[in-house]
């Protein structure tokens, strides 16, 4: 799944295993839509959009990740990964502090395979996440993950005092260094109630994460982009330097900055028929602001642009219906049901206790009224739940992508 190729109209789409059944509760949500009296889903080219969308990503459909620290470790042999330490069986964690900076602990700790799976028994913790480069125009993956609480580990070596931030470093090879995140430590320690806390993720969608999706072991960061989620940890160290370290910091990118909330199509036809109703869906990732509304608008290619409105503000938007969240979850989960326990859902239905969930991605759907022949571009934008609209309040490229999503729509007669 390399980003420079990705196009969101042939991103997301499902393998013939695995579709989404919205059901009752995508008709009623339809039903009171704003795109029309008439429920769009009963038109048969809407329903077949809605019925090719899969929420969560199937692990064997995951086939690229970056290796931004060239480390080679997705591409090792059996052989290599032993070697590396990069399987269970030979995977082992060094915590210790660092000894520059005057932290001060109790005693170092090596945690192997089966000291996690012991802290996992009392500790696991699972949510669902989206894996998404700040500067990837779609997500690598939508996972659930499960992992130990990064600060149950922490406390094993018993800090004593001069310990302002976590550093954690990936496998590397003798000649180079590793790349490495770094967080506050309080980020590390404290977790809002009911909120996801830093996990040493060692699962993803159930199945234990293989080294060619950066396990066995990797850090995941709630509202993080991917700088934050290193793969391949085997070193953390408990440092008193007030400084982000962050590798992805070096490539220009603002590694402290949260998801940020914006829209992309899935499904648009690249030619529909004039005179007949035009199916389009897409996603929105849900960042730190929330979700409140999605919004298409669709501007014939004889206008003239406004060259003076690059975001698009003068535009006639429209509202897009945001479907409900789905029965069927996918990702091989059994039954395609979420996790029993999984952070922010319903210990009773084990639904969500909110929707959209933020960190998360969420399916759109509109129903475009019939078209003259001609040539149109499709936009679509968020509105976050502060009531700002996509690409504000941060336009910048470096702390994650927000750009207007256009696609073109060719009507035929």
């Amino acid at each position: 799944m390399p980003i420079s190729s990705w196009n969101s109209r042939d991103r997301w789409q499902p393998s013939r295993r695995r579709l989404v059944q919205l059901g009752a509760a995508l008709t009623a949500v339809c039903k009171a839509s704003p795109l029309g009296a008439a429920d769009p889903t009963a038109h048969p080219e809407m329903r077949k959009a809605i019925a090719q969308l899969q929420y969560l990503t199937p692990v064997d459909e995951i086939k690229t990740i970056l290796d931004k620290g060239k480390s080679g470790a997705a591409r090792f042999s059996p052989e290599q990964l032993r070697e590396a330490g990069l399987t269970p069986e030979t995977w082992t964690l060094k915590i210790d502090a660092d000894p520059a900076g005057g932290s001060v602990i109790e005693a170092p700790v090596t945690l192997r395979w089966s000291d996690l799976m012991a802290l996992a028994e009392k500790h696991a913790v699972r949510f669902p996440h989206v894996c998404v480069c700040t500067n990837g125009a779609d997500p690598f993956h939508m996972t659930i993950w499960e992992g130990v609480p990064l600060r149950e580990i922490v406390w094993l070596t018993r800090p004593k005092g001069g310990v302002r931030r976590v550093r954690y470093e990936s496998y590397h090879p003798p000649e180079a260094p590793p790349f490495q995140a770094s967080l506050p430590l309080a980020q590390v320690l404290e977790t809002a109630p009911g909120q996801m806390p830093v996990i040493l993720a060692y699962k993803m969608n159930g199945q234990l994460i293989s080294a060619d999706k950066g396990g066995p072991a990797r850090v995941i960061v709630p509202g993080a982009y991917g700088g934050k989620q290193i793969k391949w940890v085997l070193h953390l160290a408990l440092t008193n330097d007030y400084k982000s370290t962050d590798s992805d910091a070096e490539l220009n990118n603002d590694t402290e900055s949260p998801l940020k909330t914006r829209a992309r199509f899935i499904h648009v036809p690249g030619e529909a028929p004039a005179g007949k109703p035009v199916a389009v869906t897409g996603y929105a990732q849900v960042g730190v602001s929330g979700l409140s509304q999605v919004q298409y608008c669709l501007r014939s290619q004889r206008e003239p642009s406004d060259a003076g409105d690059p975001n698009l503000t003068k535009a006639d938007w429209k509202n897009a219906v945001i479907l409900p969240p789905p029965s069927n979850w996918g990702g091989g989960l059994p039954g395609g049901k979420l996790p029993s326990g999984a952070i922010a859902t319903d210990p009773k239905s084990g639904q969500p206790r909110e929707w959209p969930m933020r960190y998360t991605i969420a399916h759109w759907a509109a129903l475009i009224q019939p078209l003259a022949p001609g040539t149109y571009e499709l936009a679509c934008r968020t509105i976050d739940l502060n009531g700002i609209a996509q690409p504000m309040p941060r336009p910048f490229l470096r702390t994650g992508v927000t750009a207007i999503h256009r696609l073109p729509l060719v009507v035929k007669a």
